[in-house]
């Protein structure tokens, strides 16, 4: 790393980062968080522990004149066994709203999984760093998205010009929950996750609440929507539900009232989507539990195939189209008396022809071209002028 004796350290605070829910101080640093500490204590799950500490969506933002930034971070990289690696993490740099610069971290850990165990080992790595030069010598806001698909502890934050918070944007904050396609996977960058091109088209600003498998109607995730503040929200439900094989029909439509009950307890009168999963060939009549596909292994890529078979449907095992029926009922029942909740069907981001044009790669997750359409069909159907996220004229873009 080249030494600058006119570096300015600035610490990593709260107040720079926006798209968390908190931030936990660690021995290292500061490690953002998009659930509440109460929340985590509420669970045990790993693979959610991990999901609610990527920071997608997260980004740090602040005004400099700086030429050079860099940023120290401690990352935790996942890695399946007997699986090909998981591809880096990407930091993007925006400034003034344009993407300027793209980079990496070395070192961290890596949490190595075993998939057909479920246990998990730990290997520790080193602090690295991702520096940013060339920048435009003038005022400018700058934004660093986080990795969605790392664990990143904030170590230390340097330039070679003072740095200040910067002015609140005056945009409508957008509050989404939803899956692992949400989350980010597997979108080129964090700022090219479909949440972030919507949000950044729409003109609102992101709080992503997407968490990689575990979009479950916890209880706990109710609560943080509830606490959140926020001027629009969207939830997307279905898919996870159908992964886990988690729950039957007779469960299914009282856990989605709850869900909007606690969330509208907070928000009683924001508009509220509720989103349909998107096109998913393996699980669209076949029930879930989703596993991984080993045979595939050696062409480098893990699949994914549903374990569950069409007849179990009349033991009220759940496929993506009951869901979908499911959440349209109950959307349309609780509207007679909730004139800002909406439907949207996911098949209308992401459906059977987009499928043929851009297949799943693994079966589940979009491709970084399938998260570009996603983000421009949800800012023309939900944000446009009509739709249900719609701003007035004088805060659009």
């Amino acid at each position: 790393m080249q030494m600058n004796d006119n570096w300015t350290t600035t610490p990593v605070t709260a107040d720079l980062v926006r798209g968390a829910y908190e931030v936990e101080h660690t021995e290292h640093g500061v490690l953002p968080h998009r659930l509440p500490a109460r929340a985590r204590a509420q669970c045990s799950d790993a693979q959610l522990a991990m999901a609610e500490s990527q920071p997608a969506g997260v980004r740090l933002v602040f005004r400099t004149r700086a030429t050079v930034i860099e940023l120290d971070a401690l990352r935790t990289k996942m890695a399946y066994k007997g699986a090909p690696p998981r591809p880096d993490g990407v930091y993007d740099l925006l400034v003034d709203g344009r993407l300027a610069a793209q980079a990496g971290v070395t070192g961290g850990n890596v949490q190595m999984m075993d998939m057909t165990t479920g246990t998990r080992e730990n290997r520790p790595g080193p602090v690295g760093t991702v520096r940013f030069t060339g920048l435009p010598d003038r005022i400018k806001d700058v934004e660093i998205w986080l990795p969605y698909n790392e664990i990143t502890e904030l170590v230390a934050l340097r330039t070679d010009a003072p740095v200040e918070s910067a002015p609140d944007s005056g945009r409508k904050v957008w509050l989404h929950h939803g899956s692992s396609i949400s989350h980010g996977s597997d979108a080129a960058s964090p700022s090219t996750t479909w949440p972030a091109l919507a949000a950044s088209l729409g003109g609102v600003e992101l709080m992503n609440l997407g968490l990689s498998g575990s979009a479950l109607l916890d209880p706990f995730t109710a609560r943080a929507l509830r606490d959140t503040p926020a001027d629009l929200i969207s939830v997307k439900i279905g898919i996870n539900i159908v992964n886990a094989d988690l729950m039957r029909l007779r469960a299914f439509a009282p856990a989605v009232h709850g869900f909007l009950d606690t969330i509208r307890e907070g928000h009683p009168n924001a508009p509220l989507l509720v989103v349909s999963p998107i096109y998913c060939a393996i699980h669209e009549d076949t029930p879930g539990p989703s596993v991984p596909d080993f045979s595939n292994l050696n062409a480098g890529r893990l699949q994914f195939v549903a374990a569950g078979e069409p007849a179990e449907r009349v033991a009220g095992k759940l496929t993506l189209n009951v869901i979908r029926d499911e959440l349209a009922r109950v959307v349309k029942q609780r509207a007679a008396e909730d004139p800002h909740l909406y439907y949207l069907d996911g098949r209308d981001l992401y459906g059977e022809a987009d499928f043929a044009e851009l297949p799943l790669p693994d079966q589940l997750h979009p491709d970084a071209a399938t998260h570009r359409r996603m983000g421009d069909r949800f800012n023309a159907l939900a944000f446009g002028t009509d739709g249900p996220l719609a701003l007035p004229a004088r805060d659009r873009p």
